[in-house]
């Protein structure tokens, strides 16, 4: 396990470097359609580090609020709060998560927050309402055992960073054809190349956002779930609340494709079913982690 936080660790500073990369490209070329000279490096590096930075250290509260997720408490959540404590106890992490909830009738979890001290999990009321005590539990431990290995810092800022590149790539390419470049006499060649760096930004950002989620590796699910199984020694409550999660047809209104990561199980669905699993899937298929559960052995 220490071995895979170094892991995560690592992999979270190469995507932030990778982000400021891309970051500063695509504020470079909007402030050169904007003739702003030889300042457009300096602003795009400023933009970029400080963009980086406000996604490290803010990436939580982004996501909360995105989810519109309000604080859990003793009162309304009680069994939630029971859970955690006596969890806190074999997970052996150094801080107590911070606890919310979202409104909405589709059961499912995250974890988010920039390492342990930091942390939150999220949960749906569906999921307080439709899950048992021991299968909610299991979901509990799953989302603790991703703040245990660094999961969590991983999957929010790229989560963020993929949100933001994406709509600077839109506003990129919006103000080069609708206007960043039309009214201007500068050289037709300087032009049609900022209007191809445009295009390839457009058709490859969303590209790009797909490739930096599956950096998280669908791995990972399979490590949480184990992980989760040694905290609660219950394998049974974690497999009964991925069928359940699996199984149930509401759709999740917050969830968006920059965030559908984040959580314990594709929040996405077809036709009142799961998306099925493929090659830019970003979870392995349920009934592989299913499988995987019932053949880990103590």
């Amino acid at each position: 396990m220490f071995e895979t936080s170094k892991k995560n660790k690592f992999e979270s500073g190469v995507i932030i470097g990778i982000f400021i990369i891309v970051i500063t490209l695509i504020v470079y070329y909007i402030c050169h359609a904007l003739r702003l000279g030889t300042m457009s490096i300096v602003i795009a590096l400023i933009f970029s580090i400080g963009s980086a930075w406000a996604s490290y250290y803010y990436s939580d509260k982004i996501v909360l609020s995105l989810n519109r997720a309000r604080p859990a408490t003793k009162e309304e959540d009680q069994k939630l709060v029971n859970i955690l404590d006596a969890l806190m106890v074999t997970s052996g992490l150094p801080n107590k998560p911070r606890l919310y909830v979202v409104e909405d009738a589709q059961p499912n979890a995250f974890a988010t927050g920039r390492n342990p001290q930091n942390a939150v999990i999220c949960v749906t009321t569906a999921l307080l309402e439709k899950l048992d005590y021991y299968e909610l539990e299991g979901v509990i431990a799953h989302e603790m055992s991703h703040i245990k290995n660094y999961d969590i810092r991983l999957s929010c800022v790229v989560s963020v960073m993929v949100g933001f590149i994406v709509m600077l790539s839109d506003l990129f390419t919006r103000t080069l054809f609708w206007g960043g470049l039309k009214d201007r006499d500068s050289d037709s060649k300087a032009n049609g190349l900022l209007m191809l760096v445009g295009l390839i930004f457009l058709i490859l950002s969303p590209i790009f956002g797909s490739l930096m989620q599956l950096a998280l590796s669908r791995k990972r699910e399979f490590l949480a779930d184990s992980t989760a199984v040694e905290f609660t020694r219950n394998p049974d409550g974690l497999i009964s609340a991925l069928e359940k999660l699996e199984n149930d047809p509401n759709e999740l209104k917050t969830a968006n494709s920059a965030t559908a990561n984040m959580y314990i199980v594709n929040p996405f669905k077809k036709n009142g079913k799961k998306k099925s699993t493929n090659i830019w899937s970003t979870h392995p298929s349920t009934a592989d982690r299913i499988e995987a559960l019932r053949n880990l052995k103590f």
